[in-house]
């Protein structure tokens, strides 16, 4: 007889740990991978519902080819059912690397003696702020290594500074959140700064695999780790990231793990997590790991896709890890943000720009691109690019988030915020021929909004922009 696996054998609590392996498993060794039952899982995710671990197991369990390629399709059009052509930009900024831990696969590892140890002083984080705002960039996500000095309220206390920093035009309207876990007053204070994601990622979701490549410090409880985001929710923190590092184990397993985090979170707060992360390992100073489930770019787009159509309303964030041919790629397949001009060694933007040097950096990017010219390729692609943050200051977010976007009226206000957004970026940073293109762009969407938005009233506020007003929205 054929193990048919009940949803599912740990109940949801908040607080508690949801991650069954002897249940994922099963899902995958009795997927379902039949032909008519896969198609009959594409359509389901088509009509916008997001994928139970039954149906998820079927589509990463899949070898014909014909059916992956139907998969990507249908991650296709999924995405431009949901997202439209919009592509949010972001930059990431490394704060600290000082950290306790010991991860095998992390050039901030404690063990690792070759690395230089940085946390930048606030007239050096300004520095940095100015010169992301002289490039354009509207939204952040501040890092930091996991170390005492970086409590909740040095946290919460940088974002706030990150807010202040005006130049020019420029001026940061998110920073977002990537550090360790915190208890739930931490998670409190941080939220009372005003910033919006606050990811964690579990790295591999398997506990005895976890055991494996964290060797030391906090970061060794796999439990507490797993619970971060269910503490950030308890303290009123209802936008949070979720992610896995692709390579630590099976990215089948893995896959399934964050569905299944997915669910946990909107059975106890209501609301799913705002974006899934899958970042693949690369380079790192003292690295240490074999490789044996390291993920190849076969495998790799095809888990984009699979992510897309089983979670169809949560962002995929796809990072400067990747070359640029591969982003390119994935990008079609469901991918929502990108970050764009990236560097990660502490202090890069106001430098010299030299030379990547693994001793300063967590891992080595592959996309080293300025941000105008990932710009002008997402105008060439057809692709409107969007710096929007309307969301998380009218308090579209959590639940309220869900309720918004779920019945499909994301095009009605994202798409106007992205093309005004655009406008801004156009008329104060953009090279000439970006300039050009940008508009024409413009032109093209506004041209696909009548009957969904109210394009009179986008092109007054496009006057508006033009004659120097900023931060219009919807």
């Amino acid at each position: 007889m054929i193990f048919k696996p009940q949803s599912y054998k740990i109940a949801d609590r908040p607080m508690q740990g949801f991650i069954d392996v002897d249940e994922i498993n099963n899902y995958l060794a009795t997927a379902n991978t039949d032909k008519g039952y896969v198609r009959e899982v594409i359509a389901r995710s088509l009509d916008k519902n997001r994928l139970t671990l039954e149906e998820t197991a079927a589509l990463v369990k899949t070898t014909d080819p014909e059916l992956i390629e139907e998969i990507k399709d249908g991650a296709r059009k999924l995405k431009e059912k949901v997202y439209g052509n919009r592509i949010v930009l972001f930059a990431p900024l490394y704060v600290g690397n000082l950290c306790t831990n010991d991860c095998q696969y992390c050039g901030f590892r404690t063990s690792n003696k070759s690395a230089v140890r940085t946390t930048l002083e606030k007239n050096q984080l300004i520095k940095e702020v100015e010169a992301l705002e002289d490039n354009g960039q509207k939204r952040l996500i501040l890092v930091f290594g996991e170390h005492p000095k970086y409590n909740a309220e040095f946290i919460a206390e940088t974002a706030r500074t990150v807010y202040s920093i005006k130049k020019g035009k420029g001026e940061i309207r998110r920073v977002n959140i990537n550090a360790a876990p915190m208890d739930i007053e931490g998670f409190r204070t941080v939220s009372q700064a005003g910033i919006g994601t606050y990811q964690v990622f579990q790295e591999t979701y398997h506990p005895e695999m976890y055991k494996i490549y964290h060797k030391g410090g906090k970061k060794t409880d796999y439990a507490y780790r797993l619970t971060a985001l269910d503490r950030a929710q308890e303290a009123g923190l209802d936008d949070v990231g979720i992610g896995a590092l692709f390579g630590l184990y099976n990215w089948q397993f893995e896959a399934l793990s964050l569905v299944r985090h997915t669910n946990h979170l909107e059975a106890c707060y209501n609301v799913g997590p705002h974006t899934i992360s899958f970042p693949r390992i690369k380079d790192a100073s003292d690295i240490n790991i074999d490789g044996k489930y390291f993920v190849n770019d076969n495998e790799f787009t095809r888990l984009v896709a699979i992510l897309r159509l089983a979670v169809p309303y949560t962002g995929l964030i796809l990072t400067a890890r990747e070359n640029a041919q591969i982003r390119k790629e994935v990008m079609r397949f469901g991918v929502s943000q990108i970050d764009g001009g990236t560097k990660i060694e502490l202090g890069a933007y106001s430098g010299s720009g030299c030379e990547q040097n693994l001793d300063k950096e967590q891992f080595r990017i592959n996309d080293n691109r300025a941000l105008s010219e990932v710009i002008d390729e997402l105008l060439s692609d057809d692709y409107l690019p969007s710096f929007c943050t309307a969301c998380y200051r009218l308090g579209r977010t959590g639940e309220h988030f869900m309720e918004f976007s779920v019945p499909g009226f994301i095009k009605r206000f994202c798409s106007p915020n992205a093309i005004l957004t655009l406008a801004e970026y156009l008329e104060d940073y953009a090279p000439l021929h970006v300039f050009d293109k940008g508009w024409l762009m413009i032109e093209k969407n506004l041209s696909t909004l009548n009957g969904e938005a109210n394009v009179p009233e986008i092109r007054k506020r496009l006057e508006r922009i033009k004659q120097g007003e900023r931060d219009i929205y919807f």
